[in-house]
């Protein structure tokens, strides 16, 4: 398995799960908490309006909408993936993917610092929670936070022979394409630039990315949103005298 994100994770797990020895090359993904405190993280983060915040507000700025989503399951119901809990159980951890040379894979010395940059996102989430429930008074259970089941030795391996491979999945570098619209409403890394959808271009709008406008504008929760907004810009620009009439 080459990739930590979401899909990586998961399919990582399933194939743990059911058996199979499992390579997996990880990256810079970060991991959340399915449940905390008796609750789902997600309902956590909604009732605080972090499906509401607008990307001018994230710390990193409009570099958000290029971040790789937080890996996390629903299967079983929903839960925590924890990638030192699956090498413990026998899933063999590299750090991120650097070449192929021959039969021979070779990964970057970064498996400890990715694990431990996963763990401080989710626990970071925790924290944002704690502080919520302390200032609404909220009912909610006290729960003991994660301590990391495992931690790779300093000389942990960085190489992998092909040889003992059946098969690779690849869960990583996937980018949206978008060099069929031959207009120049994009930026140098071929990502079209917007103002909550409507791009450079006139009459060329973009709809269901990732922070188009907020959190929630890549996920069921906000797109309705942004669809309204767009059509209503489309509809002042189409016709601005029926727009004006409402």
């Amino acid at each position: 398995m080459v990739g930590s994100g979401q899909s990586g994770a998961q399919i990582a797990e399933d194939l743990h799960l059911a058996g199979r020895t499992v390579h997996l090359a990880v990256g810079r993904a970060p991991r959340i908490a399915r449940f905390y405190r008796g609750r789902d993280m997600v309902a956590w983060l909604s009732d605080m309006g972090h499906y509401d915040m607008p990307v001018e507000r994230h710390r990193d700025g409009e570099a958000a909408r290029l971040g790789t989503n937080h890996y996390v399951t629903g299967r079983d119901g929903g839960r925590d993936i924890d990638l030192r809990a699956f090498a413990r159980g026998g899933m063999r951890l590299y750090g991120r993917l650097a070449g192929v040379r021959g039969p021979t894979l070779t990964f970057a010395a970064d498996l400890a610092s990715n694990l431990d940059a996963a763990d401080r996102v989710s626990e970071n989430a925790k924290d944002v929670v704690d502080r919520h429930i302390a200032a609404t008074g909220v009912d909610a259970p006290v729960e003991p936070r994660y301590r990391p089941v495992w931690a790779p030795r300093p000389d942990h391996p960085t190489t992998l022979d092909l040889g003992r491979i059946a098969g690779v999945v690849w869960c990583t570098g996937f980018r949206s394409d978008w060099s069929w619209v031959r207009v120049p409403a994009f930026d140098g890394r071929g990502y079209p630039t917007h103002r909550r959808g409507v791009t450079s271009v006139p009459g060329l709008s973009v709809l269901g990315l990732p922070w188009l406008h907020t959190w929630g504008s890549g996920r069921f929760s906000g797109i309705a949103r942004d669809a309204e907004h767009l059509a209503e810009h489309i509809a002042a620009t189409v016709h601005p005298a029926l727009a004006a009439a409402g």
